[in-house]
């Protein structure tokens, strides 16, 4: 399910993205309204996501294919053209998301282990910070 919710939040990411060039500096109300929802749907589904996979290998997921997606928008619908080396970087970025990836766990794999599956509270290392 996390991965469904992940594919979502790039999706609602991508669109927003896609959508700033018709917002025309956030002067249009309709096309800036789209972009806004579409970034808060995307970070709230993005959220959801790391409240059960690894924030770093969820992150890199999600802005790499976030990156790929719109840079083929940007070719096939704003006639943007792609050189050799920008086509290799996008191989790249691929090629590191899946390395990422391949040592990701999720939470509750670390909480069989033994280690905690919730993150710590704000504010529980500040304190012994003051008493030192």
């Amino acid at each position: 399910m996390p991965w469904i919710l992940l594919a979502c939040a790039i999706a609602a990411e991508v669109f927003a993205t896609s959508m700033l060039k018709t917002t025309q500096g956030f002067t249009r109300l309709w096309p800036s309204a789209a972009v806004i929802l579409g970034y808060a749907a995307a970070f709230y589904l993005l959220s959801l996501v790391v409240r059960t996979l690894p924030v770093g290998p969820v992150y890199a997921t999600w802005s790499a294919l976030g990156t790929i997606a719109v840079t083929i928008i940007g070719v096939f619908f704003f006639s943007q053209h792609l050189r050799p080396w920008q086509m290799a970087g996008l191989v790249l970025t691929v090629i590191g998301v899946v390395l990422l990836n391949l040592g990701a766990t999720t939470h509750d794999d670390g909480a069989a282990a033994g280690s905690r599956s919730e993150p710590p509270e704000v504010g529980a290392h500040s304190a012994n910070l003051h008493d030192r």
